[in-house]
């Protein structure tokens, strides 16, 4: 199943399918942002690797083309400020899918996030027509974690060294969206009229512990 992905607009919030074209910015953005990035950036356990901007972009954009994937760019007042991706996308009796993103140190706080995440979880679920979409974010990441209590996500639990990120296997947590917990407004909506439930998010201390960070 070939992805066509959209390009969707929320005032000052745009995002587009991710380009080539796109590179220059992208890595100048990675490199002026690599403080504010590394602890959330995935590594490779077998140590340094080189890494082509331009091939990784068109490795994305293949996963589109296969449908198993979806990478977009985050753009705030027509300027690059950071990427979402959408991956692991299943169809058939699982019907779902992963996202991750990042956005530039000096958009944060600008509410550009939960927009994109937002936008893009619709066009999943009203569109490509997933049933479940699931956000795995490091216990320390404040940010993030606003963001899926922001819009809703549902806490799921706790994942033991999951993904290996800045040079070590990292526990996540997991949260979730799914079309029955935002039938019949959608993600954005649901969140902008107030109907989202920050407690959904909310991690049993036990977890946060287990996590260290209680």
């Amino acid at each position: 199943m070939r992805l066509v992905l959209p390009t969707i607009r929320e005032g000052d919030v745009t995002v587009r399918p991710l380009s080539v074209r796109d590179a220059r910015s992208l890595e100048a953005e990675l490199r002026i942002n690599r403080r504010w990035l590394r602890p959330w950036e995935a590594t490779n356990p077998d140590g340094v690797v080189g890494y082509d901007t331009r091939g990784g972009i068109r490795l994305l954009q293949a996963q589109a083309r296969s449908g198993v994937g979806a990478p977009f760019a985050i753009l705030v007042d027509g300027e690059f400020a950071g990427q979402l991706s959408v991956s692991q996308i299943s169809y058939g009796s699982l019907s779902s899918c992963a996202i991750g993103y990042w956005i530039a140190e000096r958009f944060a706080g600008r509410g550009a996030t939960p927009i994109a995440v937002s936008l893009v979880a619709d066009w999943l679920f009203m569109t490509v027509g997933l049933h479940r979409i699931e956000i795995c974010i490091r216990p320390e990441n404040q940010a993030s974690l606003r963001v899926v209590e922001k819009l809703g996500f549902r806490y799921e639990g706790l994942r033991r060294r999951y993904i290996h990120i800045d040079g070590g296997w990292r526990d996540h947590f997991t949260f979730a969206l799914t079309q029955e917990d935002v039938f019949p407004l959608g993600v954005r909506r649901r969140w902008q009229e107030g109907q989202a439930n920050p407690a959904a998010a909310a991690i049993p201390h036990a977890d946060r512990v287990a996590a260290g960070i209680a």
